[in-house]
């Protein structure tokens, strides 16, 4: 069974529809995941995906960002299935998962220029300014190995300010952090949807910000 719950002035304050999935089902060692699964994400919006352990969170997020292809159903970008958008679907997609992809010899500021080598040139302005808004100012130039597991978790977190895409897909990226990581992450994803962004969120954290939808899997 799937639940969608939405707070008020969500509808309200919603864009165009940005993701949608529809009729999608997922089977793993002969156990349904999801079946018949349809929801949709908007600009300026935050879908949050709760269920308890095992229920498929990690393996729909995993799906959306093409990194499992054991489903059935279709997935919509601005309402053409994304096999003929690709590029430009993943373009605009930004994944963190558990394992939060931190070259731990580099320093932040190195990794965040790795992962702009991908896309765009950054002036280091820019990302000093990235690393600022996580609060890891000062440990700029330190090797990651050294830093905590909150501390690599918020580099990573870091490269969404500098990846310049509409999706941000994440996967419990509050575990690691302390009471103030927390409230910068919840932070930067109010900005992000303001500013016409969305995001995809697993989480059993209870989320303070606006126009948020809420999927229940189970």
């Amino acid at each position: 069974m799937v639940e969608v719950e939405t707070q008020a002035g969500f509808v309200e304050n919603a864009g165009r529809t940005m993701l949608s999935v529809d009729a999608l089902f997922c089977e793993r060692a002969d156990r349904v995941l999801f079946r018949e699964l349809d929801f949709s994400i908007k600009e300026g919006q935050v879908l949050q995906i709760k269920g308890s352990n095992g229920s498929g969170k990690t393996t729909l997020l995993r799906i959306l960002c093409g990194l499992n292809e054991g489903y059935e159903g279709a997935i919509y970008w601005y309402g053409e299935p994304i096999g003929g958008k690709v590029e430009e679907y993943y373009s605009s997609l930004a994944y963190i998962g558990h394992r939060i992809g931190v070259n731990k010899v580099l320093t932040p500021k190195e990794n965040l220029r790795w992962t702009c080598s991908l896309q765009q040139v950054v002036a280091d302005e820019e990302l000093y300014e990235a690393l600022d808004k996580v609060g890891l100012r000062g440990f700029e130039e330190s090797q990651c190995f050294t830093l905590s597991a909150g501390q690599q978790q918020r580099v990573s977190l870091a490269k969404l300010l500098i990846s310049d895409t509409k999706l941000w897909v994440l996967d419990e990226p509050f575990t690691t952090l302390d009471a103030d990581g927390v409230k910068q992450l919840e932070d930067l994803l109010r900005d992000h949807a303001d500013k016409g962004g969305a995001v995809l969120i697993t989480t059993h954290h209870n989320l303070s910000v606006t126009d948020l939808q809420v999927l229940e899997l189970g």
